[in-house]
């Protein structure tokens, strides 16, 4: 009988859904045990009386819990049932089994779930009517390549016609990454009127501030945890992630490239993205709906007013040696600068340096420390101007001038005229 048992219980068994399915030895003693004493009737599941309550719970208690939950929607089982203890609805001492009471409430359709507070806030839809009023961007974390290599792309998308701007790719969320894609923004389809971000490392930078700002945009930040606020690019995002990147992850056939990833994502954005139909364009693609729109694009006068507008200003000390420290970097500014506080200009983007120097624009670099030590000096001071002004005549100097000025002669002799008397 053992041995049948343990055969039965190895063996792979259809159940009434027609599912495979094993079953333990001790279910199997069970089942004969019941077969034993009533046969096919021992088999059958018990029934069981069903109760729109609680068969366990007072009917008092019930009540009570109904009563205070309409009452209190907020309050916990819990608290609930400390209130009946004062109340004296139950004995102070009552054992009283909060999984029990969860059940009934449960059946009684009463909700005690945690509800989310909310923040009253006026939450409503909007889009603005025209292309490049407002602009949105949001970056989506994913793993590419067989070497499972974390990178992450950020879309630009337009609020009035969906329609994808640009897509770049980075290895971390950071301002050089966004100023980036802003900058092939501009370069592309022009200024923006506003731009909408939340508040990733990148989007509340400084050099974000001043970019934007210089572009003569406004630039708001969403409200934190509020991902709804700038639903049009959450849904890029996921569109995105089905769509493309779904594929990525331990994939040895794609290159783990930002470079490579983001010519992938942006033939998606413009290729693909850009050209199938919209719910919220009513059945429109944003291409359709990107050329249809009236407004004219506006772009900066020429690159040197593009580049113009993507350079940071910032102070610095000159330090005695002609350098100044910028992100723990030693820059040589020229000569005749030392001990003075200049201005320089950083370009967001490529990071190069520029200091005004005798009306010109002038690139500075990091000190060269090798060839310092082997290039030449230069002779004297070079602080001193060559050409020094007219020094400013002291209170004693125009006395004289007052009193010997006319009977002195420029080397400071006396003249042949008549001295005073």
């Amino acid at each position: 009988r053992s041995d049948a048992v343990c055969h039965a219980a190895d063996q792979d068994w259809l159940d009434g859904c027609g599912q495979l399915r094993r079953v333990s030895t001790r279910s199997v003693y069970r089942w004969l045990n019941a077969w034993n004493e009533a046969g096919a009737e021992g088999l059958e599941p018990r029934s069981r009386q069903r109760t729109e309550t609680s068969e366990v719970l007072p009917k008092a208690l019930l009540e009570f819990i109904t009563l205070e939950h309409g009452r209190d929607p907020m309050a916990s089982i819990p608290e609930i049932l400390r209130r009946a203890r004062q109340s004296g609805v139950i004995a102070p001492d009552a054992p009283i089994v909060r999984s029990s009471v969860w059940r009934a409430t449960k059946r009684m359709g009463l909700d005690f779930r945690r509800r989310k507070k909310s923040r009253g806030r006026d939450a409503r839809r909007f889009r603005l009517p025209h292309r490049m009023q407002l602009i949105l961007s949001d970056g989506k974390h994913y793993r590419a390549g067989a070497g499972r290599l974390k990178r992450v792309v950020l879309f630009f998308l337009d609020n009035a016609t969906r329609y994808g701007l640009n897509a770049v790719v980075g290895t971390s969320e950071s301002t050089v990454l966004f100023l980036r894609g802003l900058h092939g923004v501009v370069r592309r389809h022009g200024l923006m009127d506003i731009v909408y971000l939340d508040h990733g490392p990148g989007f509340i930078a400084l050099d974000t501030i001043d970019v934007v700002k210089k572009l003569n945009a406004l630039l708001i930040h969403g409200e934190s945890k509020y991902p709804a606020a700038h639903g049009a690019v959450e849904r890029l995002n996921q569109t995105a992630k089905a769509q493309l990147l779904r594929n990525w992850d331990g994939n040895p056939a794609i290159d783990p490239a930002c470079e490579a990833l983001e010519l992938r994502a942006k033939h998606f954005l413009r290729e693909v993205y850009n050209h199938t139909p919209h719910e919220g364009l009513d059945g429109e693609t944003p291409h359709m709906r990107w050329q249809r729109d009236p407004r004219a694009l506006r772009f900066p006068k020429d690159v040197e007013d593009l580049a113009s507008r993507f350079l940071v200003e910032d102070t610095r000390r000159v330090s005695a040696d002609h350098v100044i420290s910028v992100d723990g970097v030693a820059y040589e500014v020229p000569l005749g600068l030392a001990g003075s506080r200049i201005r320089f200009w950083r370009h967001a983007i490529e990071g190069h340096l520029y200091v005004l120097h005798e009306e010109r624009s002038v690139r500075i670099h990091p000190v060269n420390l090798v060839a310092n030590a082997t290039s030449g000096r230069a002779v004297g001071r070079t602080d001193v101007p060559t050409t020094s002004p007219a020094p400013v005549p002291s209170a004693a100097d125009l006395a004289y001038q007052r009193d010997f000025g006319s009977v002195t002669g420029p080397d400071g002799g006396f003249t042949d005229e008549e001295s005073p008397a």
